[in-house]
Order: C-alpha cells, then structure tokens, then sequence
C-alpha cells in the first residue's frame, strides 16, 4: 500500500524520461530545467527511467541516457529507479484503490471510444457477455483548479473533457497516468518541472494524488522544441539523438530553446552550471 512517505527537508525534483531512445534535444530542454530548477532551489535531483510501457522500450537505452546526462555534467542525488522493478508497489495502490470502490473495470474498445471522452459506459458494471479489458479510475465531478509556475493559473474540467481515466491498460500493463503519481508519491517528489505536451495529464494525475492522500507537487510546463513542421521533437518522430561529443554546444542550444540570452563565454561544463543556475535563480525569484 502506498503511504504518506517521510519528505526529506526541501525541494526534491525528478528528470523521468522513456528509454524509447536515446535523449534528442527536445528531452534535454525539460532535463535541463528540471535540473536548474532543483539546483538553484538547494534541492535533490532524482532520475527516473519510466520503462512500464514494455513494448516502447529500446535496447540499452536507459544506460545511453544516463551516459548522456552524466557527459553534460547533470548529476542525480540519488540512485536511478526503474518502474520495471517497482510493479509490487503499483499493484499494492491499485487493490487500495479497489478496496474503496475508486477503480472499476472496462470492457469498452478504442475503436468504440473514437477518442472521446469517456461516457461512462462500464462505471456500473460491465455489459451482459462482454469481459474486462481495462482498469479505470472514477473521475469526480468539478473543475480543477492549478497554477503553473510558467504558464500561471491553470482549470480542467477532467470528468467533461476525458471521462474516467484508464490506469491498467487492456494489455495488463499500467498506465502513465497512474505510476507517475505513485512514483512521485512514493520518491517524495515536491516540483515537477517537464515539457508544456505533459500539460493536459496533470488535472488527472492532481485528481489521483489527492484520491491518495499525497499532496500533489507543484508543477512547471516548459516550451516544446519543434521541428521544421511545427511538430514536437520526439522519439517517434524520428528526432536525431542528442550529439554530446561537444557537451557545451548541446547546451548552449537548450538554453537558447528555454529562452536565455547567451551566457558569457563559458570555459568548462562547471562554469556553465554556476551561471545557468544563477541565471534562473533569477528569473524565477528563487
């Protein structure tokens, strides 16, 4: 059963990437602002390889990240955690949630969806011959209400907009969604700093701590990189992996891409870290 952990004193942040390949430059732009976050606030920086979606996952592809991270100078408080070897503590939250009657099963199809809005077809019991595919969360009513350190006050109506929330998928494996928010309970996570594509999950994942009794980080949506289409940089589309034979042009380029102007000349990875941090320091009044 997931519980309330002992929060070490402080800000404690996470970079949590897909090992579906290496980092591209769109992934380095949300590492490198969680990590300036963390830092500039004195805080704890965790790495979390989120490999529970199986058939994504790339061959060695979590040690080419934390090499990456590692020849850019970004260094984890921490030892790495992988979702794979966490599935004891996702089941145990689950039959939590069952046992107050907060999840319930589905029989409904993708196909039959169309990219709806759950209607609440199942929320009652599943149709007579049909069996159960999924696990959903029972999503309550009202408007939810955040604010994003970046893009200010935030509302999304969860149950209009996307319905009870699949947390098992139909293929037996957990779903985003719902291992985030355990995981991030369970690391004591305080800040979420990650890319403005995450956005729209975070009504639900806030809907699914408070269910919890966890208190829900704050959070921070930043710019996405786009390719020559106007397309978000990403593994699935074929973005070229992140060139770290030169450490400080990689850089440099994510800085560019979270809007800085151009540090002063910059003579090692050291110096880049004390000026960026010092730089979003303050930015952010931190």
């Amino acid at each position: 059963m997931l519980s309330r952990p002992h929060r070490p004193q402080g800000y404690v942040g996470r970079f949590a990437p897909s090992p579906s390949g290496p980092l591209h430059d769109g992934s380095l732009v949300s590492a490198m602002a969680s990590y300036l976050d963390a830092r500039a606030h004195g805080g704890r920086w965790l790495v979390r390889i989120e490999d529970i979606d199986t058939p994504r996952v790339a061959n060695h592809a979590d040690t080419i990240i934390l090499g990456q991270l590692q020849d850019l100078g970004m260094r984890w408080d921490a030892p790495p955690v992988w979702q794979s070897q966490r599935h004891a503590l996702y089941q145990a939250t689950f039959e939590q949630l069952q046992r107050r009657g907060l999840v319930y099963g589905c029989a409904c199809t993708r196909q039959q969806l169309r990219n709806r809005a759950y209607p609440g077809t199942c929320r009652h019991g599943i149709p007579p011959g049909q069996h159960i595919r999924a696990w959903r969360f029972r999503v309550p009513p009202g408007v939810v209400h955040f604010d994003d350190r970046w893009l200010g006050p935030q509302q999304q109506d969860v149950e209009a907009s996307v319905g009870d929330f699949i947390i098992k998928r139909a293929d037996g494996l957990w779903a985003y969604q719902f291992v985030v928010v355990v995981d991030d309970g369970d690391q004591g996570v305080t800040d979420i700093v990650r890319g403005a594509d995450l956005l729209s999950s975070t009504a639900r994942q806030l809907i699914l701590t408070r269910r919890l009794g966890l208190t829900y980080p704050r959070v921070m949506h930043v710019p996405l990189v786009l390719d020559a289409y106007g397309h978000k940089l990403s593994k699935q589309n074929h973005a070229l992996a992140l060139d770290c034979s030169e450490p400080l042009k990689a850089l440099a380029k994510a800085w560019k891409y979270l809007g800085f102007e151009a540090l002063p000349p910059i003579s090692s990875l050291t110096h880049f870290w004390q000026h960026a941090i010092a730089a979003w320091a303050g930015r952010f009044n931190i």
